[in-house]
């Protein structure tokens, strides 16, 4: 990714005055680790978690076990209640950010749902935005690919809603 990305993202939630709070699964805390070097995070990153396992996410988001029973830890489903429970835990976030999929095999796996599939769920002004994306690659190709398309979503929202009429 171009460094320039990240520090654009951060500037960008500086020139709005807005914060950020992420939940992360498959990413691993990449979205988080690559805002680090940017100039004025520390303004705009209220905090981050890492909620890799299922018992991490209801434990520390408070995703119901009936959610991920009926629809498994990498689902739209999931990374609703993740959003949810991180606006919970960190309610002065202007924006929350949660994100789960599948970056290798696992038992979640189906046709319907294969690897490469990434779950992403922007809370932002009272509205939920989601998205469900399918990319190619493997591990580390995809935690990087889900990361960039994470700041993609959060730039086009933040712009969109500026050029909204008031």
């Amino acid at each position: 990714m171009k460094k320039s990305v990240p520090d654009e993202l951060v500037q960008n939630f500086l020139k709005h005055k807005l914060t950020l709070a992420l939940a992360e699964s498959c990413t691993c805390g990449l979205a988080a680790a690559q805002l680090a070097s940017a100039t004025g995070v520390s303004e705009v990153l209220l905090g981050s978690v890492v909620t890799y396992h299922p018992e991490a996410k209801q434990r520390l988001l408070g995703v119901k076990k009936a959610t991920l029973t009926a629809y498994s830890a990498e689902s739209q489903q999931t990374t609703n209640e993740m959003a949810l429970g991180l606006h919970r835990q960190l309610p002065h976030a202007d924006v929350c950010v949660a994100v789960t999929g599948l970056c290798g095999p696992g038992k979640s796996e189906t046709p319907e749902k294969p690897v490469g599939t990434v779950f992403v769920t922007v809370l932002f002004q009272g509205k939920a935005h989601e998205y469900r994306e399918q990319f190619k690659g493997t591990g580390d190709a995809l935690r990087q690919r889900a990361t960039e398309f994470i700041y993609e979503k959060l730039n086009e929202l933040i712009e969109r809603q500026q050029l909204a009429p008031a």
